[in-house]
């Protein structure tokens, strides 16, 4: 079979995106990107000179190549024909994130703030470029269908989202991954495991059969299809089971999706608290990092808590193959097959894990960035990184002076002193102080965004992290927008009565639960 089909699309799309690239380079689109802005700097400008024409550039010669070229049955074939879908979903992107989400928001912003929330309707509603791309893919799948020469590129967008997972792993210092991945196992231990005992235990009381509340237990505790085909072969679920199973992930997810970066914003958490609630509470991967970058869509700080989380789930999934294996021989006698648990685990394990892991062992030998890095940033409060015009100035030193007072405990005060004594922090110790201190919020507004000032001009963002910050973000976006175009009606219709009731019961509680323990015992910052 030849899968490569003869059209001139993929051209079409070149051709689409170098002329982006040629209008906003050449400054035709000055005007239309001024309005664009909404009265502040335009954070796209460089993406628009850059990004299409390299793109465009393979899009319009392998797109002339797919269009008069000769294709024969083999690997090369299969491969070629995903390029054309993947365009497809990268053109989609790039005009959502560029065009329209700015349009949205300026909409918003002429409506004025909503109420007594301080905030516009699109920050409220999460209506960014990461909501957009999904929804306009949702759009596309179930109105229009996706067209047979972009089949194959749209299943590829998984692959977006696994990359950009396992190039988290270069994000991430020793010290935080402490710090949150021991957050993470207590949490996660508790809501997985409960979780799974939970749909166990309702699917015995509404009588489902063994296999179906075995497969369900796993997809609704553990991480969703992942943890579904992990465990279907142990607890010997059909093809009917599984689907019903994945349409209840599939169904719940989205819907979570959505509606959590709207309570988010709603009751103003932070980075911390809701990337620990959507990595606790959401079930599959892609939908966590759906809800996170709707939360958070102009930086990865909540991604990357998230993703912490549900990594530490995925870890768990052979604890809860095993778990099941032994249940499901209980129920089922010897009416059950014997399974090999371990071969099960090792085939079934998401490889993506592994990979986030491997680049976390490099990036903690400094091989990305230095070894002591924090976020991604680096402490250097050295001359030659610390330019003058960042330096404290007089007024900023009296402002801080007027309020030093309010500073209670006498390490924070110290390193305030020493900041106003040499116009720059001077340790990472003290860094760390005036952190807390920011945190803290005991200053004023303005004494605060000094210190932050002060913060920033001592961290710096290693060359290798920052273009990995750029790509891990194109990645999410490219997955997620194909995401929305693989999820359809007619999939989510396959949640069934009794998987769907007791998913969404397992669901319902395991959102709200976790909801309430990141609010009572997580802090702003770890």
């Amino acid at each position: 079979m030849v899968y490569t089909k003869k059209s001139p699309a993929l051209f079409i799309i070149g051709v689409i995106m170098l002329a982006i690239w040629y209008t906003a380079y050449s400054g035709m689109l000055a005007g239309y990107i001024e309005h664009l802005a909404h009265g502040k700097k335009y954070k796209y400008g460089s993406e628009l000179t850059s990004i299409p024409l390299y793109f465009g550039l393979v899009a319009a010669v392998v797109g002339l190549w797919q269009w008069f070229g000769t294709h024969t049955k083999g690997s090369l074939d299969y491969y070629s024909s995903s390029i054309a879908g993947g365009m497809f979903i990268l053109l989609i992107a790039m005009l959502v994130r560029w065009f329209l989400a700015p349009e949205i928001a300026g909409v918003s912003i002429s409506m004025g703030k909503v109420g007594d929330t301080g905030k516009y309707i699109h920050k409220l509603l999460g209506l960014n470029y990461i909501v957009i791309g999904i929804v306009t893919g949702l759009i596309i799948v179930n109105v229009f269908k996706i067209p047979s020469w972009a089949e194959n590129g749209v299943r590829l967008s998984r692959l977006g989202l696994k990359t950009g997972v396992i190039l988290l792993g270069t994000l991430y210092s020793a010290a935080e991954l402490k710090n949150l991945g021991g957050l993470s196992i207590v949490m996660i231990g508790f809501f997985v495991l409960g979780s799974v005992g939970m749909v166990l235990w309702i699917g015995a009381r509404r009588n489902i059969p063994n296999s179906m509340g075995g497969v369900l237990s796993a997809g609704m505790g553990v991480c969703g299809v992942s943890a579904t085909v992990a465990a279907a072969p142990v607890v010997q679920a059909k093809s009917v089971e599984i689907a019903y199973t994945i349409g209840t992930i599939l169904l719940w997810g989205v819907g979570c999706m959505f509606v959590f970066p709207v309570v988010g914003q709603l009751l103003d958490m932070s980075y911390v608290q809701f990337g620990a609630w959507a990595g606790t509470g959401i079930l599959n991967s892609a939908q966590v990092a759906g809800a996170a970058l709707a939360f958070q869509p102009d930086g990865i700080e909540t991604l990357k808590v998230a993703e912490i989380f549900n990594i530490t789930r995925v870890l768990i999934l052979p604890i809860i193959v095993l778990w099941l294996a032994v249940w499901y021989v209980q129920r089922e006698g010897e009416g059950a097959k014997k399974i090999n648990v371990a071969e099960v685990v090792f085939q079934k394990f998401p490889v993506f894990v592994l990979g986030f892991i491997l680049l976390f062992a490099l990036s903690s030998t400094g091989v990305f960035a230095p070894a002591q890095h924090y976020k991604g940033k680096y402490f250097d409060n050295s001359p030659a990184k610390v330019k003058p015009s960042k330096l404290l100035t007089t007024e900023k030193i009296a402002v801080l002076q007027a309020e030093f007072d309010k500073i209670q405990r006498a390490d924070r005060k110290a390193a305030v002193q020493r900041l106003m004594d040499n116009t720059k922090i001077m340790s990472i110790e003290d860094d760390t102080q005036i952190r807390g201190l920011i945190n803290a919020k005991v200053m004023s507004k303005k004494a605060n965004k000094i210190l932050k000032g002060a913060h920033k001009a001592v961290r710096h963002t290693a060359a290798k992290i920052k273009a990995f910050r750029d790509w891990i973000t194109w990645l999410f976006a490219f997955g997620l927008v194909g995401l929305g175009m693989q999820i359809t009606l007619k999939s989510m219709k396959q949640a069934g009565g009794q998987p769907a009731v007791i998913g969404g019961i397992v669901g319902l509680t395991k959102a709200v639960l976790s909801l309430v323990v990141v609010m009572m015992f997580i802090q702003t910052t770890i």
